[in-house]
């Protein structure tokens, strides 16, 4: 039963929660939940992601989320930050696919780059500048880099998304992954399972451990790594980065 320990903003105390199970890996720590979403769930879940009607429902459940989804439809401060650590991690890209990256208002290089690219299950209009492209059209492309931010921690089997990008490089251009780094996963994460209290749109969390042999699995050979701390929102968290390249 629910009660003010939890510390809950929207949820009142006594109200029961829908039934998950939390799991985390024993060896990386990877915290998830047993429930994964289907392609059809998947669809209709982002599907104009955050557009009038989903902030709407989801603003009547969670009171003060259009004020929030304001802010992040303006943009994140800190994508010059991202851009000036490409840069010297990777040079100056000539191409660039944004591989959900929503409208491409957050997309790097959009103001230096001339062809800049966007694939995104939400089918929402583009900023100008930027193209949408679907699954053939970017078969036809070769990107210099590819960007994933702040999408596998969404996806009900993040290896999969991975196993796709791979092959959209085609051994070539280098990948740039941005993850969340949740304040639960701080420090120590091996307890994160016992202080995780209830799930919240994001269904894996993250640990370095988990991530790092996440993109080893899948392919990838590591160039860089950081953390970076961002404001989204007017909510201050940390991030994993990571430049990555395709293993032969």
């Amino acid at each position: 039963m629910i009660d003010e320990a939890w510390g809950l903003n929207t949820i009142r105390p006594g109200h029961a929660y829908s039934i998950c199970n939390s799991l985390q890996c024993r060896q990386c720590h990877h915290l998830f939940l047993d429930i994964r979403f289907s392609s059809r769930e998947l669809a209709s879940l982002y599907r104009d992601y955050r557009g009038e009607e989903y902030t709407h429902l989801r603003d009547h459940y969670e009171p003060g989320y259009r004020a929030r989804n304001a802010q992040l439809n303006d943009g994140i401060n800190y994508r010059s930050d991202v851009e000036a650590w490409l840069l010297a991690h990777a040079g100056a890209p000539s191409s660039v696919l944004d591989w959900g990256g929503d409208t491409g208002i957050n997309t790097p290089f959009t103001e230096t780059c001339a062809h800049v690219d966007v694939f995104d299950i939400s089918h929402k209009a583009v900023i100008p500048g930027v193209r949408r492209v679907s699954r053939e059209q970017i078969a036809s492309n070769t990107y210099d880099l590819v960007t994933c931010c702040s999408v596998i921690e969404h996806v009900p089997y993040p290896h999969t998304t991975l196993l796709d990008i791979r092959k959209t490089m085609r051994g070539k251009g280098k990948l740039y992954l941005e993850v969340p780094f949740e304040d639960i996963m701080h420090g120590s994460p091996t307890d994160a399972i016992i202080r995780k209290r209830h799930w919240h749109e994001h269904i894996n969390f993250f640990s370095e451990a988990s991530l790092l042999r996440l993109v080893e699995y899948c392919g990838f050979n590591l160039i860089a790594s950081d953390k970076i701390q961002v404001t989204v929102a007017g909510k201050t968290a940390s991030a994993f980065q990571l430049l990555l390249d395709a293993a032969p």
